[in-house]
């Protein structure tokens, strides 16, 4: 059984949505799931299992970074049978047309490193998300107040990034935002045969320094989640 999961045998759904903070876990279930309950607390990393339109869903949070993700992803989809992994979080904007409240589907995933890059041996994978994913959400996204951008996002290993020369280079190759979890559970899906997508909102801009206000959070990562939802289900 699960070494960081607490959830006993079936109380987790095939689809998990993870946000990266438990916290915002617990919001995203009690006020999109139906009768949502408390199926992990381990470490102090919440989960719940609620149903959506009639359809089980389990929220749960993923940490922070690239490696603790990679632990509860191997964990659901090997013990608890998880096989739609979707991904809602925040990042930064890039590019200049990627502005503070925008949403942004994740297509593929740039890294310099994650916890796959050993197994792998080399080579310069490119993780992408799941196209059954990404079209069911970009339909969906047409329904949503927020601006839409689909395309390339970076991964980070490194929260304060000390290389601005890197962050130049990744927006003239088109990238978009940059967050740190997509580009392994892209890969972790894609090594055991499940779906992922990363469906993101943009919190700050890198460029411009602007945030997005606290009280504002809400209303805009709801966006994002009823996105992710449709995309799963719809």
């Amino acid at each position: 059984m699960s070494i960081h999961i607490g959830a006993a045998p079936g109380d987790i759904a095939e689809t998990v949505l993870l946000p990266g903070d438990p916290y915002r876990a617990k919001w995203a279930a009690e006020t999109f799931l139906d009768e949502p309950k408390l199926i992990n607390k381990v470490r102090g990393m919440l989960g719940y299992t609620g149903t959506w339109n009639g359809h089980p869903v389990t929220i749960h949070g993923s940490g922070m970074g690239m490696p603790t993700l990679s632990i509860y992803v191997n964990e659901m989809i090997r013990d608890y049978g998880v096989k739609t992994l979707i991904r809602i979080g925040s990042c930064g904007g890039m590019a200049n047309h990627v502005k503070v409240r925008d949403v942004v589907l994740a297509m593929t995933a740039s890294s310099v490193n994650t916890p796959s890059t050993g197994i792998l041996r080399g080579v310069n994978l490119a993780p992408c998300a799941d196209w059954g994913l990404l079209n069911a959400a970009a339909q969906a996204a047409k329904d949503s107040a927020s601006p839409i951008h689909i395309g390339g996002i970076y991964s980070s290993d490194t929260f304060y990034d000390e290389r601005p020369e890197r962050m130049e280079q990744l927006v003239r190759h088109g990238c978009l935002a940059v967050e740190m979890e997509a580009a392994e559970l892209y890969t972790l899906a894609a090594r055991h045969d499940a779906h992922a997508l990363a469906v993101l909102t943009v919190s700050d801009d890198l460029e411009t320094g602007e945030e997005l206000p606290s009280e504002d959070r809400e209303r805009s990562f709801g966006d994002m989640v009823e996105i992710a939802l449709k995309a799963a289900f719809d």
